[in-house]
């Protein structure tokens, strides 16, 4: 059996129906999961590189979780900025990783063109930032982390107070870790373990993790305002 499956997409922007390819679950299989929940796989295969799709006639990219239908407003806009200039290549097959790359920057322009919501811009951005690490470009991924951190922080400030998004906290304190600013990485960590509406004990047990975690690798010493994580 082959690791890849091909699904059909109707373009959104174009109407026009393509083909591409996704990883049969048999085969995601991950050896490895980062603190931010980068994914690493041991056979090679890796289904974020086929998250997106991209409609070969138009280019327009996006991805499950993305817009399901675009205003003629919107359609507009995207082939006077886009479209017009997209030359046309099948992004249906196998993707190495820096073609999955591309279809991610190509799926952040096309967001950021039509108005996606910012949780899915976020998400882009931490991908990209995911594949640099693959690769080993460190700048390129702390500059896409400090990107998706930011849109990651909108979000929060645009819904996550009202819905108590224990996952969304995690991420921003751990986002903050990695960029180098663990001051407020323990103050996002706190939040998590102090604010007793939350009941997701997986993050709970998470940010105790990463806020011990920048205790041990350095001698920073933040206030603890009244948080005691540990005791908590």
């Amino acid at each position: 059996m082959e690791p890849l499956y091909l699904t059909t997409i109707t373009c959104i922007c174009c109407e026009t129906t393509f083909q591409s390819s996704r990883v049969r679950p048999s085969f995601k299989r991950c050896s490895k999961r980062d603190s931010d929940f980068c994914a690493h796989y041991k056979n090679g295969i890796n289904p974020d590189f086929y998250v997106v799709r991209v409609c070969p006639n138009c280019g327009f990219a996006s991805t499950e979780n993305g817009m399901n239908q675009l205003s003629e407003v919107q359609r507009q806009h995207y082939i006077e900025r886009l479209g017009s200039m997209w030359t046309k290549r099948d992004y249906g097959g196998e993707r190495t990783l820096e073609q999955a790359l591309d279809t991610y920057k190509l799926a952040l322009l096309c967001a950021q063109i039509a108005g996606t919501s910012e949780r899915v811009m976020a998400g882009l951005l931490h991908h990209i930032a995911w594949l640099h690490r693959y690769i080993g470009n460190k700048e390129q991924e702390q500059r896409f982390l400090q990107f998706a951190l930011n849109s990651y922080i909108e979000v929060f400030e645009r819904e996550g107070e009202s819905v108590n998004d224990a996952k969304l906290m995690y991420l921003i304190g751990e986002l903050y870790k990695r960029t180098g600013d663990r001051n407020k990485a323990v103050r996002w960590f706190s939040r998590v373990v102090n604010d007793k509406r939350i009941m997701d004990a997986a993050m709970i047990r998470a940010s105790r993790e990463q806020w011990q975690a920048i205790r041990e690798e350095t001698d920073y010493d933040v206030a603890y305002e009244s948080l005691d994580l540990m005791n908590a």
